[in-house]
């Protein structure tokens, strides 16, 4: 008959993990960057504690997790107030740790506990997280983790709605121009988010914002950056047309300077770009009620752009986007002939 003198580790409960997740986290702060060992051996601490909650949550490959245990976990780090410590903490983990805190992350919002999404309530709740998290893109250490936190985050309308109503929300414009290519098609796949999943918020956000939005918007359509031009323009295109924006839209085409710049972008080296940039010329030009400055430039400028036009897409599109080609050249030049234009 054997003995064994040691008791294998009784599994932590949801609780137990959640104030283990806190400590762990907490214990970094007591340490000096000058006890390195101990420092070390913290972290270690808090990585096997991320791991042991991210098996919780999703399993191992091998057992499923228990639903039970998944809501009651995300309640009490909720409860323990562990989301700010992930979010304020991520930049002294490493990058395994932050991709499990990324998993988890993603897990956590959408776990429902009872009748009520206690992490998007908690989030509700201390908003300032959220600029936290988009302040985050200055720093290419923790940008794309904060970025996935972030697009986890926009999914919910209420959340969306704050980042776009925030001054932190300005901020993109400039991220999506960052040096660091990863750092800035992770802030523009978050812009493009914050733009497109929740058609009657952004609507609101465009209309409260017009002059502000679009003034910044033009300097990314006119970036020396192609991937920046080519993807503001697709873009544009995207949220721009859709119905909720139709007063948006309106009142878009009908102004000058935004009818130059799409003029301008007809005429760039690239061809996507082109393509991109008739999508959007072709609504000025079909619009049934171009106000009369519209209707000046293209006469002014009816020969370049019926030129430009022509060898647009040779050979490479379909037959709709050559017949609407034609039917845009054809409004030009109508418009071109009108006699009272310069009365």
């Amino acid at each position: 008959m054997s003995f064994s003198f040691f008791k294998a580790s009784r599994p932590k409960t949801p609780s137990e993990l959640a104030k283990t997740v806190k400590d762990s986290f907490n214990a970094l702060d007591s340490i000096t960057v000058a006890e390195v060992k101990a420092l070390e051996k913290a972290m270690e601490e808090v990585e096997k504690n991320i791991v042991a909650m991210k098996v919780m949550l999703a399993g191992d490959g091998e057992v499923e997790p228990n639903p039970d245990q998944v809501a009651q976990l995300t309640l009490e780090v909720c409860n323990e107030d562990v989301i700010a410590l992930f979010i304020h903490k991520l930049l002294i983990l490493g990058w395994e740790a932050r991709k499990n805190l990324v998993h988890c992350w993603s897990i956590m919002l959408k776990q429902k506990v009872d009748s009520t999404y206690c992490c998007v309530q908690y989030m509700e709740n201390h908003l300032e997280l959220l600029d936290f998290l988009v302040v985050c893109y200055d720093n290419k250490e923790i940008a794309t983790h904060c970025g996935g936190m972030l697009r986890e985050c926009i999914k919910l309308p209420s959340l969306a709605k704050y980042i776009l109503e925030s001054p932190s929300f300005g901020l993109f414009f400039k991220f999506v121009e960052m040096p660091n290519f990863d750092v800035a098609s992770d802030a523009f796949s978050t812009f493009k988010d914050l733009l497109t999943k929740h058609e009657s918020a952004v609507s609101q956000y465009l209309t409260n914002n017009y002059s502000e939005f679009f003034e910044q918007y033009e300097k990314l359509l006119t970036s020396p950056n192609y991937v920046t031009r080519r993807q503001s323009l697709k873009l544009l295109s995207e949220f721009l047309l859709e119905p909720p924006n139709s007063l948006i839209m309106k009142r878009y085409i009908a102004e000058v300077s935004h009818l130059k710049v799409m003029m301008n972008l007809l005429k760039d080296s690239s061809k996507n770009i082109q393509i991109s940039a008739f999508h959007i010329f072709k609504v000025f030009v079909a619009n049934p009620n171009k106000p009369r400055e519209i209707k000046l430039i293209l006469a002014k400028n009816h020969e370049g752009l019926l030129a430009l036009l022509n060898n647009l897409g040779k050979g490479g599109e379909d037959d709709q986007f050559e017949e609407e080609k034609e039917l845009i050249m054809k409004e030009i030049e109508k418009v071109s002939r009108l006699a009272n234009l310069e009365s």
